[in-house]
């Protein structure tokens, strides 16, 4: 399980926020049954890495005066321009419940339909799912090795690992592969076709 130390904030001015900001330090709060409601900031680069390999893993953070606790991310926000990280919520979590988050979905192989000239095309990148929070998995495998051109994998075809409920869909579209599409006939030839055309009418 990651780790992720966090920091008291009460009583800051929104100076001093900005302030823990160009320091390195991203605002955030933490809600849950055990802990209320505590503002809180975390480093920034510690935090990034955690969006980046897993956003939606189970993480023991150290809560200024309620020690460790398992917390998941709730909501990210970013500035519009810069994608610099701005505020985060997190959510502290009972081990022993299940939770609703989302799971990457991790494509594999090399499908038929593309070696003939198709196209694959991603439509779902994850999906959403319920299960004990040390059952999350990191990602859900999608085969398409043997993807033909037109056929397509929905939700309902995927393999979850065990005490995991997926929560999409069961129709929605994760991938497909599309056929390759027939050559428009080159404008010169249309041209040329187009004036054929016209000298013959001309000639009647």
């Amino acid at each position: 399980m990651t780790s992720l130390k966090a920091d008291n904030r009460d009583g800051l001015t929104k100076s001093e926020i900005n302030r823990l900001r160009s320091s390195g330090k991203v605002p955030g709060v933490v809600y849950g049954k055990k802990v209320g409601a505590v503002n809180i900031t975390v480093d920034a680069k510690e935090l990034l890495m955690l969006l980046r390999s897993n956003a939606h893993a189970v993480v023991e953070m150290d809560i200024p005066e309620s020690g460790k606790q398992p917390v998941m991310v709730h909501d990210v926000q970013r500035d519009p321009i810069s994608r610099t990280l701005l505020h985060i919520d997190f959510h502290q979590i009972n081990m022993d419940e299940p939770v609703r988050t989302s799971v990457s979905l991790e494509f594999t192989g090399d499908s038929k339909g593309e070696k003939e000239g198709g196209m694959l095309q991603i439509q779902l990148h994850e999906v959403d799912i319920r299960c004990l929070p040390a059952h999350i998995p990191s990602s859900i495998a999608v085969d398409v090795t043997e993807l033909e051109l037109g056929d397509t994998i929905t939700v309902s075809q995927l393999v979850a690992p065990a005490g995991v409920e997926i929560k999409s869909h069961a129709d929605d579209v994760i991938v497909t592969v599309l056929a390759p599409q027939k050559e428009e006939l080159q404008p010169e030839a249309e041209e040329t076709e187009t004036k054929s055309v016209k000298t013959a009418d001309a000639s009647v």
